[in-house]
């Protein structure tokens, strides 16, 4: 008797008033929550939006958090007595903004406002979610960049400027490579993070991990079985990307000594 007929011959009896054993009522919850109607393809499909999302928001992160990074600090190291750019004090206001207000406000309130106020008429919440978490990560990022660049020496600029250098030129081949060493722990942290908060888009209608979940519960009345294994699927891909993180800053290591 294959697993199909099993699941049967259970269901049937369950239909007809019979208790079942623990075992038999195990293998009945799993099969209805994973394999029945195929509906681990709506798990693989949740996986994959999860990770479209996650590299979405990673890549608007990234570059919001290095562009507000760079900005407050040129902006903060700029030498006493000199003039100051009011152009550079503009931006440093409006990131120094930017920060406070995405870092101080919850992540849901922040989806519920996007997805409910600013693009209430979008017929796709999944980018709008992605959209929303890359702003929200970008704040954080932003923090993390700042404090590397900020733990570079100084003089290395000013030796750089004087080799004939231009300020971007000694950003990108001497500080940031330096910077990127120092950070290389937080950011895996917040990328880590930034993955798993992927599950909150939900809220507002994104299709991913936990809406699939969500989806095969409304359909068997049993959610037990749906949230425990979008938690298995979490963790393992959590503990994959921790793997990948701890194997790049060895690397790193190693290429310094």
């Amino acid at each position: 008797m294959d697993w199909a007929q099993l699941y049967a011959s259970y269901k049937s009896q369950v239909v007809g008033g019979a208790q079942l054993s623990f075992s038999q009522d195990f293998f009945l919850k799993f099969y209805q929550a994973f394999v029945d109607g195929d509906r681990w393809k709506l798990y693989l499909r949740g996986v994959g939006t999860t990770i479209e999302v996650t590299f979405f928001a990673l890549l608007l992160g990234v570059l919001l958090g290095v562009l507000v990074a760079v900005v407050r600090t040129t902006h903060d190291q700029q030498r006493l007595g000199v003039r100051s750019n009011v152009g550079l004090n503009i931006l440093n206001v409006i990131a120094k903004i930017y920060t406070t207000v995405i870092r101080g406000t919850p992540m849901m309130v922040q989806l519920l406002i996007m997805g409910f106020v600013i693009f209430k008429n979008s017929r796709d919440f999944t980018m709008v979610g992605a959209l929303t978490l890359g702003i929200n990560s970008g704040a954080y990022v932003a923090e993390i960049v700042r404090s590397g660049l900020m733990s570079v020496d100084p003089g290395q600029m000013e030796a750089g400027r004087s080799l004939g250098l231009s300020y971007s030129a000694v950003m990108r081949s001497v500080i940031i490579p330096q910077a990127f060493k120092n950070i290389l722990p937080a950011l895996g942290n917040e990328f880590i993070t930034l993955f798993k908060d992927t599950s909150l888009i939900t809220i507002i209608g994104g299709k991913e991990l936990v809406y699939a979940a969500q989806a095969v519960g409304a359909k068997t009345y049993a959610v037990m079985f749906p949230y425990l294994g979008t938690a298995l699927i979490y963790l393992v891909l959590v503990l994959l990307l921790t793997w990948l993180q701890t194997k790049l800053e060895r690397r790193l290591r190693a290429d310094e000594r």
